[in-house]
């Protein structure tokens, strides 16, 4: 079974253009790793979710819908007062347009020695969190850290999604002085060269826009994953994500897995629309862990997370029902 790990976010944006008239808003739930649990239970991966959830009947609709996805909840616990929210403009991304309003939130005001690890982790084979629950506060970063140690000593597969989020790191610590020790139980580590220098100090090439090839990208990505690797000998696995909107919306979406001392590298998928950047790189974090679940070879498992990631862009909200297939069909080079 996979166990995800983190806050379950309520996610306000205007409505689509056609829509605004009558309902200028839309609500969608979200949360990185709840968006990841869902990837993976929609494709019969058994998964649990842990989160915290105030004791109200919203909560109860949340966790009524969760398990309708065939979530495991039985980890959730209950208190606090509220459910964290973002507000997110139209067809914008996590970079640009956001506002988070998660102070005081239940999970957020979660502290360390309050969750059964050894009860939580019984029938676990795999364990996900993203570098966004150490950014809330040093509770948090506490917990997380208390939770990869617990898992690593289970011989739990562990993987961290390196989501970088300037705006949370709001408590006086540097990422870099939080997340590296977490990443220490890690086995497998997912992002992109840009957050991999802020929260794992690794080497960063300021003039790569300037190269700006594919190769040259890729070249970096085997970089970056052997520093990984070195600076974090439990992690065997790295993944790079590259995605450049290179005008006109014009999007251009390529990734590296490097793992058994080689890089594979993805097919190329472009796209001339996106319907909603939010919840991609949870489907391409979803997507690694199916493959290494299953144990397929690495060229199909970066395939597949690739197309999951892209697919995504092409779905309003921050979890997909997609057909992957069909988009490893259509969408490739």
């Amino acid at each position: 079974m996979v166990f995800s790990f983190g806050e379950l976010l309520l996610r306000i944006s205007p409505s689509p253009e056609e829509q605004n008239g009558r309902h200028p808003f839309q609500v969608y739930m979200g949360g990185a790793e709840a968006n990841t649990a869902t990837a993976l239970a929609g494709w019969n991966i058994p998964v649990k979710y842990c989160t915290v959830l105030p004791e109200n009947f919203m909560s109860g609709h949340i966790i009524k819908y969760l398990q309708s996805r065939n979530i495991d909840t039985s980890s959730v616990l209950y208190g606090g007062n509220r459910v964290g929210l973002y507000y997110l403009d139209r067809d914008a991304d996590l970079k640009s347009s956001v506002h988070y309003d998660r102070e005081h939130s239940a999970f957020s005001e979660l502290k360390p020695g309050t969750l059964d690890w050894d009860q939580i982790f019984k029938g676990v084979d795999w364990f996900n969190l993203s570098a966004i629950s150490p950014a809330l506060n040093q509770n948090l970063a506490n917990v997380c850290l208390e939770a990869v140690k617990a898992a690593s000593i289970k011989k739990i597969t562990v993987s961290i999604d390196l989501n970088y989020r300037p705006r949370l790191w709001n408590y006086g610590k540097h990422p870099a002085e939080i997340i590296p020790a977490i990443a220490q139980h890690c086995n497998l580590v997912m992002g992109n060269i840009w957050s991999a220098h802020q929260l794992l100090e690794t080497t960063l090439d300021e003039s790569i826009h300037l190269k700006g090839t594919t190769a040259d990208y890729l070249e970096h990505a085997r970089i970056t994953s052997l520093e990984i690797m070195e600076k974090f000998p439990k992690c065997n696995t790295v993944a790079n994500t590259f995605r450049f909107d290179t005008g006109a919306r014009n999007l251009l979406y390529y990734t590296s897995l490097y793992t058994g001392d080689k890089q594979y590298n993805s097919t190329e998928f472009r796209a001339s629309t996106v319907i909603d950047r939010s919840g991609s790189g949870d489907c391409f974090m979803a997507g690694l862990i199916y493959g290494f679940y299953q144990n397929h070879l690495p060229h199909d498992i970066v395939n597949f997370a690739t197309a999951a990631a892209f697919g995504k862009l092409q779905e309003r909200g921050d979890t997909t029902e997609q057909d992957i297939f069909s988009v490893i069909e259509a969408g490739g080079k």
